[in-house]
């Protein structure tokens, strides 16, 4: 069964003003847009577009109605739930350091805080549901820039002795604030301490020594010592920060991180504990269905200090790309290794060489991007689908017969495993 279904992009301040709109063909609507939200999450079910095709409204309601036929009877009998959610998102400007919980944290810390009685809508709530949410991201726009993971401590060391470098030219030095900050990079938990340290002390105005080393390094990033170094990129990072949200500690914190530039087709996969942030562009998002973050830095949202530290992994490591595999001639798949989603990018029109086929077996969403796209399933239903339209599928369709010209993004659970043509 395919059921045509649709949403209003969420109208968030960091959102682009036209990227989700000439994805979709539709008018520019004189504001933000910044995601649009394709599952059935409760912040935001997709609507249905038919509603006397299901009987409901939106998505969430028809899956809470006939689980079994809208998930099939392995996900009916685990949850009920759909376990994904699609997003296209557009960032005009940086969006929030954040993090997200293994499994085992978010049940602990969902059933503390309703034990510990606090409302789930509450401003300092930080789990809101008992799940995980890794996620993946897929540059759609020329480029996608992204703050992800923390980098190899030889590559802190690097940007510390650039800023060491614009120091020693600028006309009045001041090492002190270098002194402080290597010191806190000195240690055996490196890293942690000094996260830790720049959240709890410079978050407080300023008056606190971290604030020193904010405002120090924000005015050395700036230098031409600094944007004529390899971390030029990184550089120019802090400054577009510290504009955005000045005097935040997030904004040294950036200098510890890799920063990713995609290019079209690339993708980026957020593993649970990696600290990340989006910086800019257009990109699909698949992630599980869940709305625990745990924010650090980079915004004026709550921020819990002791929590974020348990759940960030500080292990460096290198930009953590998920790199697609080609499982048949134009169609792709990124595969990040758990079971809650896979993304298809199934693109024909360069070969013309007929239908690919995805074979699931779970629900399954697509969206269009380009030209058309036309879609068969194993029951014999299908669906055309234009540019910026999507689909809830059923997975009694087993098997997609894709054709047409446009690119079809298929989101579905991680457990399907095979594509043949």
């Amino acid at each position: 069964m395919f059921v045509a279904i649709g949403n209003t992009p969420r109208d968030y301040a960091w959102g682009s003003t036209t990227a989700i709109a000439e994805f979709r063909g539709t008018a520019a609507p004189g504001g933000p847009e910044a995601e649009l939200w394709l599952g059935a999450h409760p912040g935001s079910p997709a609507r249905v577009l038919d509603e006397a095709s299901v009987g409901h409204a939106d998505l969430a309601a028809w899956i809470a109605a006939a689980p079994e036929r809208a998930l099939g009877a392995e996900l009916a009998a685990h949850g009920a739930r759909l376990p994904f959610l699609l997003k296209l998102l557009a960032a005009a400007a940086p969006l929030s350091l954040q993090a997200h919980p293994t499994p085992e944290q978010a049940r602990a810390g969902f059933a503390r805080e309703e034990a510990d009685g606090v409302p789930i809508t509450a401003y300092d709530r930080n789990y809101r549901d008992e799940f995980h949410k890794p996620e993946i991201v897929v540059a759609v726009s020329d480029t996608f820039d992204a703050l992800s993971g923390f980098r190899p401590l030889e590559e802190v060391q690097g940007v510390l002795e650039v800023l060491r470098a614009a120091d020693a030219a600028a006309p009045e030095s001041d090492p002190g604030a270098l002194d402080l900050l290597e010191s806190r990079l000195s240690g055996v938990h490196a890293l942690r301490d000094t996260v830790e340290w720049l959240l709890r002390d410079g978050r407080g105005g300023d008056t606190g020594e971290a604030s020193w080393v904010i405002d120090r390094v924000t005015a050395l990033a700036a230098s031409a010592t600094a944007l004529a170094s390899p971390f030029a990129r990184s550089f120019e990072t802090v400054g577009a920060l510290a504009e955005a949200y000045p005097g935040d500690p997030g904004v040294v914190i950036s200098l510890l991180l890799n920063r990713v530039r995609l290019v079209r087709g690339e993708g980026l996969y957020l593993a649970a504990g990696n600290i990340h942030a989006y910086l800019g562009g257009l990109g699909v998002e698949l992630m599980a269905a869940s709305d625990n973050v745990l924010r650090g830095g980079l915004t004026p949202k709550h921020i819990d200090v002791t929590e974020l530290i348990d759940v960030l992994d500080f292990t460096p490591m290198p930009p953590p790309r998920l790199a697609p595999v080609e499982v048949s001639p134009g169609v792709t798949v990124f595969r990040p290794g758990v079971t809650d989603f896979v993304l298809y990018r199934v693109e024909r029109a360069a070969e013309a060489v007929g239908s690919a086929q995805v074979a699931l077996d779970g629900p399954a969403i697509v969206l269009v991007e380009g030209d058309r796209v036309s879609i068969g399933g194993g029951t014999g239903a299908s669906a055309s689908l234009s540019r910026g339209e999507s689909a809830y599928i059923t997975p009694d369709e087993h098997v997609l017969e894709i054709t047409g010209d446009g690119i079809a993004w298929i989101a579905t659970t991680g457990s399907a495993a095979t594509v043949a043509v």
